[in-house]
C-alpha cells in the first residue's frame, strides 16, 4: 500500500475505500455464486473466479488512474475472490468426498492460510525488487497457471450426479431454496455465530492485529513474524478441526473453539512489552481461528442439506464479511475515542462467548432431512 500510494500520488483513503469496496462486492456475490455451485457444480465457478483474479490483477498492474484501479481491484478482482472463495471450496469438497469429510474440508480450506503464509511474503519480495505492478502481475501469471490445472482436475457436474448431489427432475427454484433455509433454526445459529465470527477475525485481529502491536512498541519485522507464526498454526488448526469433526460431537467442538478463542484475548489484554507473550497469543489464536470453517461447513451439510450447501454457505459467508467489516470499524472507532484497544479485545471475548454458547444449542445429528428437502 505504501508503493502504490507513493507512486501514484494517492491517498490512504482513497486506497483503503478501495479496498472495502472489495469486501461489500464479496458480501453480495457469496450466496448468488453459492446457488450457482448447488446447480452446475464447482469446476466452472473455481475456473472462471481464479480467472478473473488474474485478470483483475493484470489490470491493477496496468492501471494509471483511480477509475482503472478501482474497476479492475474492487471489480474484476473481487469478483474473482468471491466466486473462487472459500465457502464454494467447503461445498466442492463436499460434493466431491462421501468419507472423511471434514478432513477434506480442513485440508483444502487451509489453502486461505497457506496462501497467508507462504505467497505474501514471495510477493513482498517481489515488491522490494521490481515494485508493486510486478507484484500483482506475479498473482496475475500464478493464477493463470491454475486455470488449467483446475479445469483437468476438477470434475465436470455430470459426473458429480451420481456420487452425491443428484437432484429429482422437478428442481426447486431459487426462492424455495432460500425459503427451505430460512426455515431452518440451524442456519441461523449458524449464521449468527458466524457473523460473530468475523468480528473477531477479520474485522479485530486481521485489521487490527499490527497495529496494536506496533501501539505497544514492537517494530514491523518482530509484528510481521507474530503474524506469520499465526498463520502458520492457523493452517494446522484447519487441518486439525476438520478431522476431529469427522470424530467428535461438532457443536461441542466448534462451541469449545469460540470459547477458547475469547479466552485468547486475555493474552492479548495483558501483552505489555512481552514479546513472548505475542507470540505466545499468536500460537493460541491461530490453532482457534479459521479452524470454525470446516466444523461449521460439516453442520451445514448435516443439519441443512447438500443441495442447498453452496447458497446456505454463500449467505453465512456474507455475514461473516460483514461482522468483519463492522469490527474493523468499530475497533478503529474505539481506538481513536479511548487512545488504547482494550476495549476493542473485550468486545470480541464476550462476543466469542456468546457465539460458542449458541453453537452448543444445535445437536449433533439432526432428524433426518424430509425427502422433499433432500432430493
Amino acid at each position: 500500500m505504501p508503493a502504490l500510494e507513493q507512486d501514484m500520488n494517492w491517498s490512504r483513503t482513497f486506497v483503503s475505500s478501495t479496498a472495502a469496496l472489495s469486501l461489500i462486492v464479496m458480501a453480495v456475490l457469496a450466496p448468488l455464486i453459492g446457488i450457482f455451485v448447488d446447480r452446475h457444480g464447482p469446476r466452472m465457478a473455481l475456473v472462471a473466479g481464479t480467472a478473473l483474479i488474474a485478470f483483475g490483477a493484470f489490470a491493477v498492474a496496468l492501471s494509471d488512474s483511480k477509475i482503472v484501479f478501482i474497476l479492475a481491484y474492487s471489480g474484476l478482482t473481487s469478483l474473482g475472490f468471491g466466486i473462487a472463495a472459500i465457502h464454494v471450496v467447503s461445498t466442492a469438497v463436499a460434493q466431491l468426498f462421501t468419507r472423511n469429510k471434514g478432513l477434506a474440508m480442513g485440508i483444502a480450506t487451509s489453502g486461505a492460510t497457506a496462501g497467508q503464509f507462504l505467497i505474501v511474503p514471495l510477493i513482498a519480495g517481489v515488491l522490494v525488487f521490481a515494485g508493486w505492478r510486478w507484484s500483482f502481475a506475479a498473482i496475475g501469471i500464478a493464477c493463470m497457471v491454475l486455470v488449467p490445472i483446475l479445469w483437468r482436475l476438477l470434475p465436470s457436474r455430470r459426473s458429480l450426479d451420481p456420487v452425491s448431489v443428484r437432484r429429482d427432475k422437478a428442481r426447486r427454484s431459487v426462492a424455495a431454496d432460500v425459503r427451505y433455509v430460512f426455515r431452518k433454526p440451524a442456519f441461523h445459529i449458524l449464521f449468527w455465530s458466524f457473523f460473530l465470527c468475523g468480528y473477531t477475525t477479520t474485522g479485530v485481529i486481521e485489521t487490527h492485529f499490527l497495529p496494536y502491536a506496533d501501539h505497544h512498541g514492537f517494530g514491523p519485522i518482530p509484528s510481521a513474524t507474530a503474524y506469520g507464526v499465526l498463520s502458520a498454526v492457523n493452517m494446522g488448526g484447519m487441518i486439525l478441526a476438520g478431522w476431529l469433526a469427522d470424530r467428535m460431537n461438532r457443536p461441542l467442538l466448534l462451541g469449545s473453539i469460540y470459547l477458547l478463542r475469547g479466552l485468547s484475548f486475555l493474552l492479548l489484554i495483558n501483552i505489555g512489552a512481552d514479546y513472548s507473550t505475542l507470540i505466545l497469543f499468536a500460537v493460541f489464536f491461530g490453532i482457534v481461528d479459521y479452524s470454525t470453517v470446516p466444523v461449521t461447513a460439516s453442520l451445514v451439510e448435516s443439519h441443512i442439506g447438500l443441495h442447498v450447501m453452496g447458497l446456505t454457505m454463500g449467505l453465512i459467508s456474507a455475514g461473516h464479511s460483514v461482522g468483519g467489516a463492522l469490527g474493523a470499524l468499530f475497533g478503529g472507532y474505539l481506538f481513536e475515542r479511548y487512545a488504547q484497544y482494550d476495549w476493542v479485545w473485550w468486545s470480541s471475548i464476550g462476543l466469542a462467548m456468546l457465539a460458542g454458547l449458541m453453537v452448543f444449542m444445535l445437536r449433533d445429528r439432526p432428524p433426518a432431512l424430509s425427502n422433499a428437502a433432500t432430493a
